[in-house]
C-alpha cells in the first residue's frame, strides 16, 4: 500500500499532471469567454440578419403515441448554428495570437541557422560533414548551416 501511495504521489507531482490542470481551468474560462462572445455579441447579430427567428421553438410533432411527441430540431439548428460561430470565433482568436506571436519573433528569425540537409535525402547532417549518415551519398561540399530568412507578411 506504501509503494501504491508513493507512485501516486509521484504522479501527482509531475509536471504533466499539473499542466494539464491548469489547461483544463483555464480552457473552462476561456469556454465562458466564447460562449459570452457568441450568446451575447455575435447570435444578436445573426437574429438581425434572420429577422429575429427562433430556431429552438421549431419542432416536428409526431401523431404516434400518447402525449406530446415531438422532434425538436429547432434546438439542433441553433446547436449547430452556435457551433460554427464559435470555431469561427476560436479561429479568429488563433490567428490573431499566431499572427502577434510571428510579429514578437520577427527580430530573432534573422540570427537563427537552419541544421544542413543532405542535397539527395533530405536529412539532416552534421555541421562540416562530408557524407550523409542516412543515404551514404558523398556531400559537393562540406556542410554548412543554412541562414534563416524572415518570412514576409
Amino acid at each position: 500500500m506504501r509503494k501504491f501511495l508513493q507512485e501516486f504521489k509521484d504522479f501527482i507531482n509531475q509536471g504533466n499532471v499539473m499542466d494539464l490542470a491548469v489547461a483544463v481551468v483555464i480552457g473552462a474560462a476561456f469556454t465562458a469567454i466564447v460562449n459570452s462572445a457568441v450568446s451575447d455579441l455575435i447570435m444578436p447579430l445573426v437574429g438581425a440578419f434572420t429577422g429575429g427567428i427562433d430556431f429552438s421553438d421549431m419542432k416536428l410533432y409526431l401523431p404516434l403515441g400518447a402525449g406530446n411527441s415531438a422532434i425538436a430540431y429547432g434546438n439542433f439548428i441553433n446547436a449547430v448554428i452556435q457551433f460554427v460561430i464559435i470555431a469561427f470565433v476560436v479561429f479568429l482568436i488563433v490567428k490573431a495570437l499566431n499572427k502577434a506571436r510571428s510579429l514578437a519573433t520577427r527580430g530573432k528569425q534573422a540570427d537563427e541557422k537552419e541544421a544542413p540537409h543532405c542535397p539527395y535525402c533530405l536529412e539532416e547532417v552534421a555541421e562540416g560533414a562530408t557524407r550523409c549518415p542516412h543515404c551514404t551519398a558523398e556531400l559537393p561540399a562540406p556542410a554548412a548551416p543554412v541562414v534563416k530568412t524572415p518570412a514576409k507578411a
